[in-house]
């Protein structure tokens, strides 16, 4: 669905408001300033867009999400595997692990994952 791809930007800006959602306007566009160096006009400009694409809302300056930043992660990962591994989890997998050590314990979360 396209509703959750974000632009790298988009995402930075959308990973801001997740993490304090929910967050008065003013304070995400000094937050915005501090992390991204946006300036208050990029800020709301994205705001709005990300708005009308129904990823985040607005509602009296007070902005909070309206897809959460897993779902949005999920859809990101899905996609990648999918373009980049042809949909194949265990070539990703092989890609990913082939030159990292796991230990014991990421081995058993890992494990555990698969079984669920």
């Amino acid at each position: 669905m396209d509703i959750y791809k974000l632009a790298d930007k988009e995402y930075a800006f959308a990973s801001i408001v997740w993490e304090n959602e929910p967050i008065a306007s003013g304070i995400l566009v000094k937050l915005c300033e501090e992390k991204l160096n946006w300036k208050k006009s990029t800020t709301y400009t994205v705001l709005k867009n990300l708005c009308n694409q129904g990823i985040l809302k607005n509602d009296n300056a007070i902005v909070s999400s309206v897809i959460k930043q897993n779902e949005v992660q999920k859809y990101k990962s899905e996609q990648f595997i999918d373009k980049t591994f042809g949909g194949s989890m265990p070539k990703f997998i092989n890609a990913f692990f082939s030159d990292k050590k796991l230990t014991e314990k990421e081995a058993a979360e890992i494990k555990d994952l698969i079984d669920r």
